[in-house]
């Protein structure tokens, strides 16, 4: 099925929600906000949903500045004959709720296996942000971006490849250059340059105080727990020192310990070295370069035991 196809199939459907991850980041929550402006451009009305927590206030900034109409999905009586697309996120991923009603689209750039009951799958790994693949149905169909899709964008292509320099493909590079112009550069910014709060110094003590670093590998336990986001963003601190190629961050959340995981060193895959050593206890996924995953409430967990499970596979090639 093609995108067209899918539009010819929606046309005559009442309710349609477009769902992202179930704790939605920037590229999540700009790629579900365009699709819905385009969609809507090309005849279907749909409606915007989550399951989880939206847990960076940056992110809030950018909702309420932009007027993106997101709402969790208990705000909606939701029935099996609704339809759900599903951005930056794939049906049968532990990250993505299996709410009521029919997925029939999955539109997604991490490295996961495309499901084989959703009509519609656009997969593309390659890309840095999933709001890039969103981009490329605005050129597709000739529709202008408005200047608050655009802005949405930008700022999900900017947090997705660490302002064009993690995961960043051609494609990325060409959607940034076109909608530049059209996007609002000055809340961009803003976003962008704020992205913690002095709540968060805490979380950045704990990590400067607590990491241990070996063999190119940084590791961190948070057992007090912190927020799967900030996790990323600490991630991102520490593979700035010269000495880290490889970072690894837990942190007990509810009793479910989450991990993020970045990699500058190609040999040092995060997606499939967390799917290995979470094999059997949890799961994970992700990208070559940023990953993440979680054991679930209920299973042993041992720091020592964890980090020396990551450095064996590591340091035997990942």
């Amino acid at each position: 099925m093609t995108f067209t196809d899918l539009l010819e199939t929606l046309k005559n459907e009442e309710y349609i929600y477009i769902q992202t991850h179930n704790f939605p980041d920037h590229d999540a929550v700009a790629s579900a906000f365009a699709l819905q402006y385009l969609l809507g451009e090309l005849g279907v009305e749909s409606r915007l949903i989550y399951e989880g927590d939206i847990q960076r206030d940056s992110l809030v900034q950018m909702i309420d500045e932009l007027g993106i109409e997101i709402m969790h999905s208990g705000s909606h009586s939701m029935t099996e004959e609704d339809r759900i697309i599903i951005v930056d996120g794939c049906k049968g991923n532990k990250n993505v709720a299996d709410l009521i009603g029919d997925e029939v689209g999955v539109i997604d750039h991490h490295q996961v296996e495309k499901p084989d009951d959703v009509p519609f799958a656009d997969i593309r790994p390659g890309y840095g942000a999933c709001s890039t693949i969103i981009f490329s149905y605005y050129r597709d169909f000739g529709v202008t971006i408005p200047r608050n899709a655009a802005t949405a964008m930008m700022i999900g292509i900017n947090m997705d490849t660490a302002l064009l320099t993690r995961g960043v493909s051609r494609f990325d590079i060409e959607a940034y250059a076109e909608m530049y112009d059209l996007s609002d550069i000055r809340l961009q910014n803003s976003i962008l340059r704020n992205y913690i709060q002095t709540k968060d110094l805490e979380f950045y003590r704990h990590a400067i105080d607590n990491v241990r670093i070996a063999n190119e590998i940084a590791f961190c336990y948070f057992p007090e727990g912190c927020n799967q986001n900030l996790l990323g963003i600490l991630g991102d601190f520490f593979l700035a020192l010269e000495e880290v190629e490889f970072v690894i961050l837990c942190a007990n959340n509810g009793g479910n310990i989450n991990f993020s995981l970045r990699s500058e060193k190609s040999d040092w895959n995060a997606a499939r070295t967390i799917q290995n050593v979470l094999d059997g206890i949890g799961f994970g996924g992700g990208h070559g370069d940023l990953a993440g995953g979680m054991i679930p409430a209920g299973r042993m967990f041992d720091p020592d035991w964890i980090l020396n499970k990551f450095r064996s596979l590591l340091l035997k090639g990942g």
